[in-house]
């Protein structure tokens, strides 16, 4: 181990180029939380690197009293414990504008899965099946044809409705805060209530906070129309999923479109919305681009400039 260069833990992958940037930088270990040695590692810890599935709580961060930043590569924040983080005076640092462009363009491939089915050849097919295939790969209706909600209109969503107005559709959202006329891009603010009746694609974007868990649950299903497409790429615990599983299965013309899930992933065997024809599950892939996985990876440059004593780009929110 260096005895000149800070050291510092990366718990889960990074992108190779920023990763030996950073090891050019400090004495890097690349170790999951899960490994054996990672408890003797976090003792002499000056930083952890980590993404989504490493949990930086109130106990781990007693076993790490050299402490001084943890880089989370990515937008949420909810696997970090940030105020028992500032209460021992380390730094939270993340990425939070790394994946929009990819996400904004997961979205759209949600819903155009769901609803311009097609298949690809990889062979010959006689007349008859040729026009058989033609007639049946009909999709209902155009995305334009649709009505779209946006539930928060923050970094992500605002550009989701900018994306959806551009393509036609008839964009409402719903935010907190007050969105001034400039940034809407075409987009309607409405009530929640307005929302929720008058919404055939419903896309939530909404930050993690308590307020928002199980913000979907049954009494806000049981508002919306019973052919609702729901897309889910920005937190799990936004949805109540038995709630919406017992939704789904009142409502068979509705769907669920779900990249995030609660309470676990990946998903148990008791997860409530697994085999539903109606319930389209991925595996927390929205944000799966070289280039978000890149600009995910440089929290790292935030990380060495508070191990420098300079002041991070991209602090965590107060």
């Amino acid at each position: 181990m260096s005895q000149n260069r800070p050291l510092v833990i990366q718990t889960e992958t990074l992108d190779p180029t920023a990763q030996a940037w950073l090891r050019d930088r400090v004495d890097l270990r690349v170790c999951s939380h899960e490994d054996p040695e990672f408890l003797d590692l976090l003792s002499q810890a000056d930083a952890l690197v980590v993404r989504t599935y490493t949990r930086v709580n109130q106990d781990m961060l007693d076993k790490a009293p050299n402490l001084k930043v943890v880089g989370r590569a990515g937008v949420a924040l909810e696997n970090i414990d940030i105020p028992a983080c500032r209460s021992r005076d380390v730094e939270v640092v993340h990425t939070p504008a790394a994946n929009t462009q990819a996400v904004v363009e997961f979205v759209l491939c949600l819903l155009l899965d769901a609803l311009r089915p097609r298949v690809f050849l990889d062979g010959p097919l006689d007349g008859q099946a040729w026009h058989d295939a033609r007639n049946e790969l009909q999709g209902d209706c155009h995305l334009s044809d649709l009505a779209v909600g946006v539930l928060g209109f923050g970094r992500i969503g605002s550009r989701v409705g900018k994306v959806l107005t551009a393509l036609g559709c008839t964009v409402r959202f719903h935010d907190i805060k007050h969105v001034p006329e400039d940034q809407r891009h075409g987009c309607e603010s409405v009530s929640l209530e307005e929302l929720k009746k008058t919404s055939q694609v419903l896309t939530i974007h909404v930050d993690w906070n308590a307020g928002n868990h199980h913000l979907i649950n049954a009494g806000f299903l049981g508002t919306l129309r019973d052919d609702c497409i729901i897309v889910n790429t920005s937190r799990g615990l936004a949805i109540d999923p038995q709630a919406l599983a017992d939704w789904l299965k009142a409502n068979p013309r509705a769907r669920a479109l779900l990249d995030v899930h609660d309470p676990h992933e990946p998903l148990d065997p008791g997860y409530p919305l697994l085999g539903l024809p109606n319930a389209h599950l991925a595996p927390h892939i929205a944000a799966a681009t070289a280039p978000a996985r890149l600009n995910m990876s440089w929290v790292v440059r935030d990380v060495v400039a508070v191990l420098e004593g300079r002041t991070a780009e991209h602090p965590a929110p107060r």
